[in-house]
């Protein structure tokens, strides 16, 4: 969830209560219908954030992807929710052998909410000035891109040198198409391509999206969709028992029997690369000793945290199963109390005291049960539930902290680790030097082995502790067909949510 710079750690908050919910090693179907699909209806979907504004150039924060991105604003391409690239914008696209050149034929037809035409030089400015503005978010991610032409409806990128993580950032906000020139309030207006455009926004209730009937694509089967922000998870419930809500993310998976008992919802359980990371502050003090971390980490009954928010499955590692280069690393620091203990004597840490610092929006079943396991082998353990600026400032910029929890959303994030500047405050040279020879790969698989070997050394030097990787968890109607259900967190595409009234 947490990315590379300050501005994206606000995507924490799109979490919110999500650390209910955990992760499941697969996905369950969502509910069927028999009845035909109403084409005025209207869809209310109960999310956890509401975003401070709609500015996806410059304002971070996964709440603005996960309603903005891929339905109002779209790339040449775009990831499935299984995290597939598919065509978007652009209808096919080429890679040369060398891994410099990527070309992308450009749809033509396609035009903006305000009715104006998209063009190829579109496509060239947005991605140029994402490249050359560093105040627009992932600017970044278009560094090895040495220049961008168009000729007739073609697209090309020349790259310095092999990137394979280009095509994959082009699915998000480095590679969105927006019009040159526009002169839109992207604060609080949007111009985009998608399926979906603004409709309105209730700010502190509501944003709706309505159907873009000139969509290039297949219209949408329903005429408007309404996210409701409903933060508290038992009132999401009672607003969904009282039919006010078709659909609830951000679920509790506790709450399966209630949502479930009138038989007009089902409880939906999706993939996600959500990681819920308990962070070590290595800088200085007793967590700078590995044995230290690595008793932590082996005091922790991972399982039962699992069982506590009632889906998901443990992880061991940085990379969650969703993402390339996942192993199972569960070998490495197995559940074994007195192993922990042992790593403390040697390393001398009797009667250790620890401060957990955790945003305020997080329940409180993972520091319970942190405190009762670290307890259990001699470790004090203070909780300090912060709001979520003296989070960002105290950990996130001034990695002021001994160990930290946050639910990390974002897929594909390793390159966190190989940053000794980010808050996790890691720094191993061995895995930097893997990270950056994944990207210049031009082989998929030699790319994921690399990070696989990469996450291998990650945790075995106990870099931190990865409770659980999150699930989907959401609550969709019986009358609802279409709702994604895999890392809805991150990304809500909705091309495909239908309504019917039977």
């Amino acid at each position: 969830m947490l990315r590379r710079t300050v501005l994206v750690a606000t995507s924490i908050l799109a979490a919110g209560v999500l650390a209910l919910s955990a992760c499941s090693a697969g996905s369950e179907p969502a509910p069927t219908t028999t009845g035909e699909p109403d084409p005025d209806a209207s869809v209310a979907i109960r999310l956890v954030l509401e975003p401070g504004n709609l500015d996806i150039r410059e304002t971070a924060g996964a709440a603005l992807d996960q309603i903005l991105v891929d339905n109002v604003y779209q790339g040449l391409v775009a990831r499935t929710p299984e995290q597939d690239i598919v065509p978007a914008l652009a209808s096919d696209w080429t890679v040369s052998t060398d891994g410099l050149t990527y070309t992308f034929t450009l749809r033509e037809g396609v035009t903006f909410h305000d009715g104006q035409e998209l063009t190829p030089q579109d496509v060239v400015w947005s991605l140029q000035t994402r490249k050359d503005t560093p105040a627009w978010s992932d600017s970044s991610r278009l560094a090895n891109v040495a220049s961008i032409a168009a000729e007739g409806q073609e697209i090309t990128l020349t790259l310095t040198q092999p990137d394979s993580s280009l095509l994959w950032n082009l699915t998000g906000r480095a590679g969105l198409v927006l019009k040159e020139g526009d002169g839109v309030d992207y604060k609080t207006k949007t111009n985009g391509t998608g399926p979906f455009a603004l409709a309105s926004w209730r700010q502190g209730d509501s944003i709706t999206f309505a159907r873009n009937d000139a969509y290039w694509g297949e219209p949408s089967a329903v005429a408007e969709v309404v996210f409701d922000y409903i933060p508290d998870n038992q009132a999401a419930l009672n607003a969904a028992l009282a039919g006010e809500v078709d659909v609830v993310t951000g679920f509790d998976a506790n709450l399966k029997d209630q949502v479930e008992e009138t038989g007009d919802f089902a409880l939906v359980l999706g993939q996600s690369t959500d990681k819920g990371t308990l962070a070590f502050n290595q800088t200085s003090g007793p967590l700078a000793d590995k044995r230290v971390r690595q008793a932590i980490r082996q005091a922790i009954d991972h399982d039962a945290i699992v069982e506590a928010l009632a889906s998901g499955q443990t992880q061991y590692g940085p990379i969650p199963e969703l993402d390339p280069g996942y192993e199972d690393l569960s070998d490495i620091a197995p559940y074994d109390p007195d192993a922990a203990r042992a790593l403390l004597e040697e390393a001398g840490a009797d009667d250790l005291e620890l401060t957990l610092t955790i945003p305020n929006f997080y329940a409180t079943t993972i520091p319970q049960i942190l405190v009762s396991d670290l307890n259990e082998v001699g470790i004090t353990l203070e909780v300090e539930s912060v709001d979520f600026p003296t989070w960002l400032n105290d950990v996130y910029i001034n990695q002021d902290y001994d160990l930290s929890f946050v639910l990390h959303t974002e897929a594909r994030d390793f390159e966190n680790w190989a940053n000794p500047d980010y808050y996790f405050t890691y720094d191993n040279p061995e895995v930097q030097e893997l990270y950056a020879e994944s990207l210049a790969a031009t082989d998929e698989a030699e790319a994921a082995d690399l990070l696989a070997q990469a996450a291998r050394i990650v945790a075995e030097d106990s870099a931190a502790d990865w409770l659980y990787n999150g699930a989907s968890v959401v609550a969709v109607g019986t009358n609802i067909t279409g709702m994604p259900s895999i890392n809805v967190n991150e990304r809500l595409n909705l091309a495909e949510i239908a309504k019917s009234n039977g």
